[in-house]
Formats: structure tokens, C-alpha cells, sequence
């Protein structure tokens, strides 16, 4: 699949011609090496995706006219998963991942056992990183829509965003209540918090929870960073979206 920006896309419909340029474009002719004649799906990123057939193919630039179109509703819920830096790439694996699993907005979070630092210059660009990573599975997995990504956060943000949340869940291994089983809402932010692999602290744990969170388990078994989170959306969208 491939990418076109929402204002390239414009009011284009079905019979109409598109046009790819810049990365995706070189993409498409160079390394897929897509021809005349070729289908392939487009999405703008944003909901819209078309089945088109590939008019023309030139340095820089492919043509395609729209066949059929399909615009995805908007989520409800949305699913957020707040997750902690981790080294190894963990963090990282989690994302992508995620994204394949129907994750809608991926928020980074800087915990207190973080042995991973995002500061200064290196905070946007890991934040640029993660988009990159999104993207990337967002197309693989053909999603209409790719999921957003969020500024770093660190407590006092996440607070906020969990305080704000329809559904707040932090996964932790010795939570009674299990994952599995629970009521999610109709509407509204379901707020996943996957801390790092040291752990979420009791501090962390007392400040979520007096904004509403619940401390919830995924399994017996504890599971690494890089797939807590993914998991947890599989179950979350077992219990909401496929029902």
C-alpha cells in the first residue's frame, strides 16, 4: 500500500487520476517496481483507501486512476498505548507491532526506571523514529488509517491523558484484576500504560490510580516490553471491535 498526503488526495473519487511523488513514488518505481497496468492500494493515512490502477510510472512520479473507494468510520473506542522507553529496541517492537494490531495513537512515556533517556535534541527525534516505525506498519498491515503519534511524556502529561481517558488500564504483574473479561466503553480513549522492564514503581502505580487508571493483569505469565502492549490490544480488540 502506499501513502498519499489528504492534500494531494483532495477531492479526488473514483475514476479519477492520482498522483504519488517524493519517497513514495521512488518506492514504488524502484524498489516494488511497480508497471503500467499494475493495481495497488492507496490510502491518504486518514480513513480513505482505494483499489487504482497504475496509469503511468516516470522518475519521481506514478499515476494512478481511483477503481473503487472505501472510507474506514472513525474508531470507537480509540485505543492508546502509552509506552515506556525500554532499550534493546524493545520499545520499538512494541510499536510496531502494535500498529498491526489496531493500535489508533502510540504516546511515548519516560518512567522513573526508564534506563533509556530521550533528552533534548534526542526527544523529537525519537518521537520522528517511532512515526517512521508507525508508517511503515501501518502500510504493511494495509490500514486506512495510520496511527498517531504523541509527544514524549513523563508523569505529570500522563496523569492528564489518563485522567481524561474514557477507560484507563495499567498492565501490571501482580494486578488481581485480570485484563480478560472486562467492560470496555462504546466511545472515548481506552488508555493502555505499559511501563519499562524494570517495572512500573508504586509511586507511579498510587498516581495513576488516584486519576482513575485500573491496575490490571494480562496473564500468568510476565511478559517482555516489547510485547505486553501488543498482547493487551489483541485482547481489547477481541472484547470491542470483532464483537
Amino acid at each position: 500500500m502506499f501513502l498519499l498526503a489528504p492534500a494531494q488526495w483532495g477531492a479526488a473519487g473514483v475514476g479519477d487520476l492520482v498522483a504519488l511523488t517524493g519517497p513514495e513514488a521512488r518506492h514504488a518505481a524502484q524498489v516494488v517496481r511497480i508497471r503500467v497496468g499494475e493495481r495497488v492500494l492507496i490510502s491518504d493515512g486518514a480513513g480513505r483507501r482505494a483499489l487504482s490502477e497504475v496509469v503511468t510510472v516516470g522518475p519521481g512520479q506514478l499515476t494512478a486512476r481511483l477503481l473503487e473507494l472505501e472510507t474506514a468510520p472513525d474508531p470507537s473506542p480509540r485505543f492508546v498505548l502509552v509506552q515506556a522507553l525500554a532499550k534493546g529496541e524493545r520499545d520499538e517492537q512494541a510499536v510496531e507491532a502494535a500498529t498491526e494490531l489496531g493500535v489508533d495513537e502510540v504516546v511515548p512515556w519516560q518512567s522513573s526506571r526508564c534506563i533509556v533517556q530521550w533528552r533534548g535534541d534526542k526527544e523529537e527525534k525519537g518521537r520522528l523514529r517511532w512515526e517512521a516505525l508507525v508508517t511503515s506498519a501501518a502500510k504493511q498491515s494495509r490500514r486506512s488509517r495510520v496511527p498517531l503519534v504523541a509527544p514524549l511524556v513523563r508523569q505529570a502529561a500522563l496523569r492528564e491523558r489518563v485522567g481524561s481517558a474514557a477507560l484507563a488500564l495499567v498492565l501490571h504483574e501482580e494486578a488481581v484484576i485480570p485484563l480478560a473479561g472486562l467492560c470496555l466503553p462504546d466511545a472515548g480513549d481506552v488508555v493502555l500504560v505499559v511501563g519499562p522492564e524494570g517495572g512500573i514503581t508504586p509511586e507511579e502505580l498510587t498516581a495513576l490510580g488516584d486519576v482513575g487508571a485500573v491496575v490490571v493483569r494480562l496473564g500468568t505469565e510476565v511478559l517482555r516490553s516489547s510485547s505486553a502492549g501488543p498482547a493487551a490490544l489483541a485482547v481489547l480488540n477481541a472484547a470491542s471491535r470483532w464483537r
